[in-house]
């Protein structure tokens, strides 16, 4: 079952928050700073992401217009 992108941006906690499907409970782990993976205990499978300090990554990065993280996907329209 294909699920949709879920965007949640926590403005007080410069949290970006991105769910596959609905947010569920969730095992996070770090790939690097300020960027966490989010893993179902059960299946074992990726559910989400979430990046800390999203703004000031953003205003940071060496280009004003994108911000790399270790993340690879595959998507398509539903």
């Amino acid at each position: 079952m294909k699920e949709k992108l879920r965007f949640m941006f926590d403005e007080k906690g410069d949290i970006l928050d991105i769910s596959i499907g609905k947010p569920k409970k969730a095992i996070s782990k770090q790939l690097e700073d300020d960027i966490l993976v989010r893993i179902s205990p059960k299946t074992k499978k990726i559910i989400g992401f979430t990046i800390l300090n999203f703004r000031k990554r953003f205003k940071e990065s060496k280009s004003a217009k994108e911000i790399n993280t270790p993340i690879k996907a595959s998507i398509s329209l539903a």
